[in-house]
């Protein structure tokens, strides 16, 4: 069969490992593993019984569960009866999952847990089109229209195996994969389409960038339901890798040493805590630690500027950083299992000063550029002459433009065909084979992307200034006591801003001073600790223009999150929902 269609390129694979390890979880305390054999055979089972559903070509399936290894086995079934996979995030309310269904008349759910399975026995009985649910980790509770995986699994669907080849021979590459629906950071959800040809697409340029093998292992870590991650599974298995799905995200850096995996892609936000985290525990050390620690990061950051080039560093810093790596890098890498080759990122800004220190201690970050409407990847940054001042190499077979407005604009056959159901939203976007990505940035040189801010969050003072947000955050992020930003100002005659402090820090910082507080709310309330914060910002602003400094400021006693929807599913702020929600917070600051 050709390989210009996601299930048969998967089932070619499974052809060619059979009983290799293709899937590993977790079961209670231990890790367990599922073969290509195993994976292709559960898919066709998966896949009949849809097809004993009535379920057919362009009928819209809807998956939604956290990370597990029935994700991508039901997504196989559901392509290879050339239906339409319709992902939901595992977070996503009932009004979400309500909206979706109905926008797309699903007729079928895959549902993760007993949380996702009471929105969707609700979904049942509330919407008009949809009529089966199918369970991966809990029981069908006497219902007719729901059915768990294992008893699928144990079902006789014989009688649908010629249809099932039948539609697997028919697969085109333009057929409709999936509809991703944006995460809504402004306005209601727009569902993107994405047929076949723009992941198979997707493969073959990544194959140009990326050294990604079959021994490869890699710790599926963002939510499947995102286009960078379910992108990086079909690319991974593309490869012929392992990937290793991770339930509970809260819990990665517990799994990590357990896994060891080779490979990961996350976002910047996982750099952050990260590093935070490092930062935290070297304050407990004593000085000599702490100096044998600096001197490892000062020799790692010489030693990069000569790797970056693929240049050959002098014999003493590679003495040097042979060294470091023994006493300082090698313990850090533990933290992500010691095997870490590379590891793509993307989802938003990630601060240079982050990227240069990972580099240095031998963590090479694959930092991008990428929208859902592009099949995920626009740039990324090579193994070798790579720019941390960039935002990666434009992708082979990828063209991109700036234009009057600093919009970047893409074209080339990952870009999507258009959104659900919504051809002025389409329109809006899609222009003489260009899409219009809303975000602002620069070509610096040929071949080089830069993304600088997303266009509708420029701010635009009520002196008519206008300023970057995201430019300032990351700026005042460098601070240790400063976790979360959400810069606002727009329309207004100067920028404040809403805090979230690194809650250990500050606290360690209080005990040291003998200030009790009962609660974090009232431990920030202190004097002492806004002039704290008031000095860091101070400090960090120091070298931006006048008008781009941060007046006043706020402090927040609860994080950013998705669970109270200030944060979208890939960790990107929501500042309309912000602005909502703190908005007695913001007028009083004026």
């Amino acid at each position: 069969m050709k390989e210009n269609h996601i299930a048969r390129m998967l089932r070619s694979r499974a052809d060619k490992y059979t009983t290799r390890e293709v899937f590993r979880y977790k079961n209670d305390e231990s890790y367990q593993s599922i073969d290509w054999q195993t994976f292709k055979e559960q898919s066709e089972q998966i896949a009949k019984f849809l097809l004993a559903k009535k379920a057919t070509t362009g009928s819209n399936i809807g998956i939604y569960s956290q990370n597990r290894p029935q994700w991508t086995i039901s997504d196989l079934a559901i392509l290879s009866i050339r239906s339409v996979v319709v992902p939901l995030y595992p977070t996503a309310t009932f009004e979400q999952l309500k909206y979706i269904i109905d926008e797309t008349g699903m007729e079928m759910l895959f549902v993760g847990d007993d949380e996702q399975l009471v929105n969707a026995q609700k979904a049942l009985d509330e919407t008009s089109s949809l009529k089966y649910v199918v369970t991966f980790n809990c029981n069908a509770n006497n219902d007719e229209r729901i059915f768990t995986f294992e008893q699928i699994l144990e079902t006789n669907c014989e009688e649908q195996t010629t249809q099932l080849y039948s539609q697997l021979e028919e697969g085109q590459a333009d057929d409709l994969a999936t509809i991703i629906y944006t995460s809504g950071t402004t306005g209601e959800p727009k569902g993107v389409m994405l047929h076949h040809s723009h992941f198979m697409h997707s493969f073959k340029i990544h194959d140009q960038r990326l050294s990604l093998s079959e021994n490869d292992v890699s710790m599926c870590f963002l939510p499947l339901s995102h286009v960078f991650e379910r992108t990086w599974t079909y690319y991974l298995l593309h490869c012929g890798g392992t990937n290793v799905y991770n339930v509970n995200p809260k819990a990665i850096i517990e799994e990590l040493p357990k896994v060891s995996p080779t490979v990961m892609c996350v976002v910047p936000r996982f750099f952050e805590k990260t590093y935070d985290a490092i930062q935290q525990t070297a304050d407990r050390w004593p000085q000599w630690q702490k100096n044998v620690f600096n001197w490892a990061i000062k020799t790692g950051q010489s030693y990069i500027e000569y790797e970056k080039d693929n240049r050959t560093a002098p014999f003493s810093l590679s003495v040097k950083r042979r060294i470091a790596n023994a006493l300082v890098y090698k313990k850090i890498k533990q933290v992500f299992g010691g095997n870490i080759r590379f590891m793509p990122c993307a989802g938003s800004a990630l601060n240079n000063f982050l990227l240069r220190f990972f580099h240095s201690i031998g963590l090479h970050i694959c930092y991008g550029y990428g929208t859902t409407e592009t099949t995920a990847t626009v740039s990324c940054m090579p193994n070798q002459n790579y720019d941390f001042d960039y935002t990666g190499d434009i992708m082979p077979d990828i063209e991109v433009k700036i234009n009057e407005e600093n919009m970047i604009l893409v074209k080339g056959e990952t870009v999507f065909s258009g959104y659900y159901k919504k051809p002025e939203q389409t329109a809006e976007v899609l222009k003489d084979g260009w899409y219009y990505t809303g975000d602002q940035g620069s070509i610096p040189q040929p071949g080089k992307l830069h993304m600088t801010e997303r266009i509708k969050d420029i701010i635009k003072t009520s002196t008519g200034k206008y300023i970057s947000p995201q430019k300032i955050e990351l700026e005042l992020s460098k601070s240790k006591f400063i976790e979360q930003i959400c810069i606002i100002g727009d329309n207004r005659k100067y920028l404040t801003a809403l805090i979230v402090p690194t809650y250990p820090a500050i606290e360690k910082l209080a005990n040291s001073e003998n200030i009790k507080a009962e609660n974090m709310a009232v431990l920030l309330a202190e004097p002492f600790i806004y002039k704290l914060i008031e000095k860091e910002i101070a400090k960090c602003q120091t070298h931006l223009p006048r008008h781009e400094h941060v007046i006043k400021f706020h402090l927040l006693p609860e994080p950013f999150s998705i669970d109270n929807s200030m944060l979208t599913n890939s960790l990107k702020v929501r500042r309309k929902q912000v602005n909502q929600i703190y908005s007695d917070t913001i007028e009083a600051m004026y």
